[in-house]
């Protein structure tokens, strides 16, 4: 099938390498030429483990293509997917102006039947937005306004695994309404799936509206599951208990299950902060109020502070003088994305208490070196050093502090931890290690909600 996809960024360059990948003809657009070059000669703009070997495969295979051109972008895909960024707008609803802009793009320059693909994280009713703002302009160029349909069809992809994601998906979310333009869109949309539905049936079909909720409503759960977990962590730490026990014991009942109970520094990336936000402004817009996600997003909130705060309960308040490393700046494992990761509020929280840095993560550097200037003052960036590998970052500080869960960070020579730290502190915000081994190497250790705490407090 010939396939257009709008956007290059995480969502839109997965799946269009993905679809490639099953042998169709994808015609990826961006109006940022940068991007588009960098594409064409054979980068990739963000770290996804394994995507950078499908887009050259397919690109080779002269399945996939890049352009900036956007009447060529409409004439090549009888489906066009829209895959690009719906930021947070200042009252914390989605923007549309990027899917609205798509849309009229494809309005301007369509001929023939299309369907629009919703593939962008967007609220419920955006669908309809779309479809007036593309018969608007058929209507100015005097076409057939009924010539096409709008599809919802969400990504459930986790960054850092997300061309698994695609290729092995738990569930296809397609809305489609029952109109002759839907029913045909929808027997399209069933082709282009039915590679993954070979073994049993995967896609779940419903309107299109339900498909766009759905996609709002599992972040808002999961989002839900990490506070409701990283609340009970700090009680655990104040009455004594292990949460990882707790864990284990909460997470055997069927009805509960496994995943997502760890306790943690809070979540981030691109998806659950801006999708919980926009689906309590949604609920706004209808005079409704969804307090266990405002709940949420308080929780996450003051969590994301809760390293520096742990760090401040050993060192003092003033950390002036004092020196930290700290392990992991991508909000999670995997991938390079620095946005409303914890660690930019736990290096804010340490600068700003007169703290020295040495910072340290696989892939994230780069990236965590463009993000950081927007957040610090020069002076306050200055404090920060930025080591190409972990041990590195340990001479002479007070305590290593961890952020996110590299594997890499898994099993580390804990002798060599003790010999270039200041003092055997480690404070582990996704609690990597066994208190009971920290004790045993002769390190004291403080996890998030792990009661068991080591040694006494001689460096404060």
């Amino acid at each position: 099938m010939k396939i257009t996809i709008i956007g290059t960024g995480y969502v839109g360059l997965v799946t269009g390498a993905c679809l490639a990948e099953l042998g169709n003809d994808v015609f990826c657009l961006d109006v940022d030429p940068r991007k588009i070059d960098m594409l064409n000669n054979g980068g990739i703009p963000i770290h996804e483990p394994g995507l950078e070997e499908v887009v050259a495969r397919n690109r080779a295979a002269g399945r996939l293509q890049f352009s900036t051109d956007v009447a060529a972008s409409v004439a090549h895909g009888q489906l066009q997917f829209i895959a690009v960024g719906t930021p947070p707008d200042e009252d914390g609803s989605a923007d549309l102006q990027y899917v609205l802009a798509a849309a009229r793009n494809i309005g301007r320059h369509m001929e023939g039947y299309k369907v629009i693909v919703d593939k962008s994280t967007v609220p419920v009713g955006t669908a309809d937005r779309v479809a007036a703002a593309i018969r608007e302009e058929l209507a100015a160029r005097g076409k057939d306004a009924s010539a096409f349909a709008v599809v919802s069809n969400p990504e459930f992809l986790k960054e850092g695994a997300a061309v698994d994601d695609f290729m092995r998906p738990d569930r296809i979310v397609i809305g489609t309404d029952d109109t002759p333009a839907g029913l045909r869109a929808r027997d399209l949309m069933k082709l282009l799936y039915a590679p993954f539905n070979r073994n049993h049936e995967r896609v779940y079909w419903m309107d299109v509206r339900s498909a766009e909720f759905t996609k709002y409503a599992a972040n808002a759960m999961l989002a839900t599951r990490i506070s409701f977990m990283n609340e009970l962590a700090n009680l655990a730490d104040q009455v004594g208990a292990d949460i990882e026990a707790v864990r284990h014991g909460i997470g055997s009942d069927p009805r509960i299950g496994t995943s997502f109970l760890y306790a943690g520094a809070g979540y981030g990336g691109s998806c659950f902060p801006k999708d919980v936000q926009a689906l309590e402004r949604t609920a706004r817009q209808y005079d409704q109020e969804l307090l266990i996600l405002r709940a949420v997003e308080a929780v996450n909130d003051r969590q994301k502070q809760v390293l520096g705060r742990k760090v401040v309960q050993r060192f003092g308040e003033d950390l002036a003088g004092k020196r930290f490393a700290v392990w992991g700046l991508a909000f999670k494992p995997n991938t390079d994305d620095m946005r409303e990761a914890p660690s930019r509020v736990l290096l804010a929280e340490l600068v700003q208490r007169g703290a020295t840095v040495a910072v340290h993560d696989p892939v994230a550097m780069e990236e965590a070196k463009r993000v950081l200037a927007l957040d610090l003052a020069p002076e306050q960036l200055a404090c920060i050093e930025f080591k190409a590998a972990p041990m590195e970052a340990l001479d002479g500080a007070e305590a290593l502090v961890i952020v996110t869960e590299w594997k890499a960070f898994r099993s580390p020579d804990f002798d060599q931890i003790k010999a270039r730290l200041k003092h055997p502190v480690i404070i582990d915000g996704r609690n990597l290690f066994d208190p009971s081994l920290m004790t045993g190497q002769g390190i004291e250790y403080h996890g998030i909600g792990r009661s068991v705490l080591t040694s006494g407090n001689d460096g404060k």
